[in-house]
């Protein structure tokens, strides 16, 4: 454990529970908002989840207090910068003075993009980031007076509670990052009732990128005993739940576990955040080959502990043990091996793929994709060497090994 400085904050105020969504105009009430625009994607559109939300307004709405003004669906994968910016316009036209997000990580990430950009004048949210990583810290960050409320509809991401924004750049083709520790949600809601909707593929790779955010912030050299104990629970409630919320996706209890998991794992990884090779190549692979982000988390993952296992081995134990792995009269090399084989059986139990052979990814893309995964930002504490990459890649891609069978 570290002896140097170091932080932890959750500036969010978590409120949990089914039909928690019901709370939403008066805890925007109570922020003091006037003005709110409602942003989500069109395929939550068309599921009935955003009539489900704006629904709560008419219903509690007698001419006073907050008033939804507006609903914005035109929000693409992996916060394209391109509908960012059209985001930003549209809260302008609104005259918004509040911001809603229901959905995804995509959205919940657009979200504190237009939360950023507001409140320091931009159109463009390229802008914000010409360098691919905008870190903004306090005192220099100043808290954003803009009431904002996130409600997640994946248990993946943990955006909603994040200091952290990524956004897809679709000229460079690059994942970009705007870490600030004011544009997270000033309240989120947990409610599982408007994930039971979700299919269970989805279920399950989002599900894996809140494993994948515990795991790299277990493994962090720059953990501490607060995000130890968010990252270990992470793993417990997941190993628990991710294959009952995958087969059975009415299972309210698992859904509510996920989602709190998730938001725990999230804040592991945002004030542990150093180490992360997982997602270093998760953020090339998805900027160049659009994969989706949890998705990428959950192939790469049982391969870079694998192959990186100085890592993984100082907490091997407390690793193995929150995945009801047995540690008894193991050494620590066969506990990183039954570790990678449990992630692999449970992604083998919820239909995840081994490798991106769907993707049709180039024969001839590793050059493209090691400089890609080389210049990421998240490579910036732990560059990973080319041919480590390339050996990666190969094991992922439709160029793989046995080792992946």
């Amino acid at each position: 454990m570290i002896t140097t400085y170091s932080n932890f904050a959750l500036m969010t105020t978590i409120h949990s529970g089914s039909n928690t969504r019901a709370m939403i105009p008066d805890l925007l009430n109570g922020l003091g908002a006037k003005r709110v625009v409602l942003f989500s994607d069109q395929g939550l559109k068309d599921a009935g989840i955003v009539d489900k939300v704006a629904e709560i307004f008419r219903l509690t709405q007698n001419g006073t207090g907050t008033q939804l003004v507006g609903i914005f669906t035109d929000i693409q994968q992996d916060a394209g910068s391109e509908s960012v910016n059209r985001a930003i316009q549209y809260a302008r036209e609104m005259a918004a003075d509040s911001l809603l997000a229901v959905g995804g990580g995509s959205v919940l990430d657009t979200v504190k993009g237009i939360k950023f950009a507001l409140h320091h004048g931009l159109t463009d949210i390229k802008k914000a980031i010409p360098g691919g990583l905008a870190h903004y810290t306090w005192p220099e960050a100043q808290f954003i007076p803009i009431p904002h409320i996130a409600v997640p509809t994946t248990a993946g991401t943990g955006s909603e509670v994040s200091p952290i924004a990524v956004i897809y750049n679709e000229e460079k083709k690059v994942k970009t990052n705007i870490i600030h520790p004011f544009i997270s949600a000033n309240m989120a809601v947990l409610d599982p009732d408007l994930t039971l909707g979700l299919p269970p593929f989805i279920t399950a790779f989002t599900g894996f990128d809140a494993l994948t955010h515990a795991i790299e912030a277990l493994a962090s050299p720059t953990a501490t005993g607060f995000t130890d104990a968010y990252a270990l629970q992470t793993i417990r409630m997941f190993e628990k739940n991710i294959v009952e919320a995958v087969n059975n996706g009415s299972n309210i209890k698992a859904r509510m576990e996920m989602l709190q998991a998730s938001t725990m794992g999230i804040t592991a990884f945002s004030f542990a955040l150093n180490a992360i090779p997982v997602h270093n190549l998760a953020h090339a692979y998805g900027a160049l080959y659009r994969i989706p982000h949890g998705l990428a988390n959950a192939v790469f993952l049982p391969h870079v502990i694998e192959m990186i296992p100085a890592l993984y081995l100082p907490k091997i134990d407390q690793l193995a043990q929150a995945l009801n792995v047995d540690i008894r009269d193991k050494s620590p090399q066969n506990l990183l091996e039954e570790v990678v084989q449990k992630i692999r059986d449970l992604q083998e139990e919820v239909g995840l793929p081994k490798d991106f052979s769907k993707y049709n990814i180039p024969d001839d893309s590793l050059p493209t994709t090691i400089a890609a995964v080389q210049s990421d930002p998240a490579a910036m504490n732990f560059p990973l060497p080319a041919e480590l990459i390339e050996a990666i890649g190969k094991r992922v891609d439709k160029l793989q090994t046995s080792s992946t069978s």
